[in-house]
């Protein structure tokens, strides 16, 4: 599918775009920014509100909390479980810990129960580590054999990562969503405006030689930018990978492919500036906020869920997710693989359907 007339315009291409610095560096201002400002406002916390039920009521759960109380992290109250839960629903509390009864007998294991609202998913991925330290604290001080205690989570999602590593896919997926929009839809609009496409349409270059060529510079754009934004979260803010990082920019390079095609089917739609702005922002807005790229989709509407689990940054966003905060291959990513490989044959063949010469020249 790649010739030498596609690398070629690809050269081309990409030499117009490195002219125009103006726009390279805005398109990279916002997400920078953006990633920023939430990466330093996750840093310095005041304590966090968390409500203790002690149905133990012995020396072991008093340890316990006490290991807890030592930590900066927490502002410890002490209640009932019907007191503070009413307190966790009304924003009094972020996170709710009760200790059962079995938690003062050392014999036999004892299950935590945690009580989160969805909404604190950030909160949580710095709580479980610190619950987890403290629980072993206390176990190396009575026995060092089996586990005496398990936590269980209720209606969240335990992560291990902080804020900061759960954001951090889904802004490089909004990131190269937004670079390949307007890499391509926005580009093809006013290569039309400027008369590029009368001239081409007179040489033997074909719609795929020109589609491939263009996509091809700015895949290339995208993936240099990004690695900035990569490199940002890692070294500035402290985001880790847990997974391969040639798998991640798989991923990466795969979905821009994607929405690089998808991109000219917008501008092929499109036959003003005017109005590709306004398609475009149809097509960007709605997956910003339905493709869990902020948070999860599980807490959206069950009426909404089916649409956005099927939307490309969906898959997208999944994908570097899985890999980022997860640590899995690609072997086992593959469902979403095969969602963004879906897309991608929509894409490249509507955008090389709908994409037509004539309808320049004349």
């Amino acid at each position: 599918m790649l010739n030498s007339l596609s690398l070629i315009l690809a050269r081309v291409f990409l030499k117009m775009h490195l002219r125009d610095r103006q726009a390279m560096i805005f398109s990279m201002f916002f997400p920078v920014l953006f990633m920023l400002a939430l990466g330093f406002s996750s840093g310095d916390q005041d304590p966090i509100e968390l409500g203790v039920v002690n149905a133990a009521q012995g020396e072991l759960a008093d340890r316990f909390i006490g290991a807890l109380g030592d930590n900066t992290l927490f502002n410890i109250t002490e209640g009932s479980e019907e007191v503070l839960r009413s307190a966790l629903i009304e924003g009094d509390a972020k996170i709710v810990l009760i200790l059962p009864a079995a938690f003062q007998d050392i014999e036999s294991a004892s299950e935590l129960r945690l009580l989160v609202d969805m909404a604190q998913m950030r909160q949580l991925g710095m709580i479980l580590p610190v619950f987890e330290k403290a629980l072993v604290a206390v176990e190396r001080e009575l026995r060092d054999t089996e586990p005496i205690f398990s936590l269980k989570v209720e209606d969240v999602k335990a992560r291990a990562q902080g804020y900061i590593d759960f954001l951090l896919p889904g802004l490089l997926a909004f990131t190269l969503m937004t670079i390949s929009i307007s890499g391509s839809g926005f580009n093809l609009v006013e290569y039309r405006r400027k008369g590029i496409l009368k001239r081409l349409f007179v040489t033997p270059v074909q719609p795929r030689d020109f589609i491939m060529g263009l996509m091809l510079a700015r895949l290339v754009l995208c993936v240099v930018q990004l690695s900035i934004l990569l490199g940002i979260a890692v070294f500035f803010l402290g985001a880790t990978v847990a997974g391969n990082i040639a798998s991640l920019y798989f991923v990466i390079v795969l979905g821009s492919v994607v929405f690089l095609s998808l991109g000219f089917c917008l501008g092929s739609i499109a036959k003003t500036q005017q109005a590709i702005m306004a398609i475009g922002n149809l097509f960007i807005f709605p997956q910003m906020f339905l493709s869990g790229i902020f948070f999860p989709i599980d807490s959206l509407p069950e009426l909404v869920q089916p649409l956005a689990n099927v939307l490309p940054l969906s898959f997208v966003a999944n994908a570097l997710r899985e890999i980022s905060n997860n640590g899995l291959s690609l072997l086992e990513i593959l469902p979403q693989l095969a969602g963004v490989a879906v897309w991608f044959a929509i894409g490249f063949l509507m955008a090389t359907r709908l994409f037509i010469w004539k309808e320049v020249a004349n």
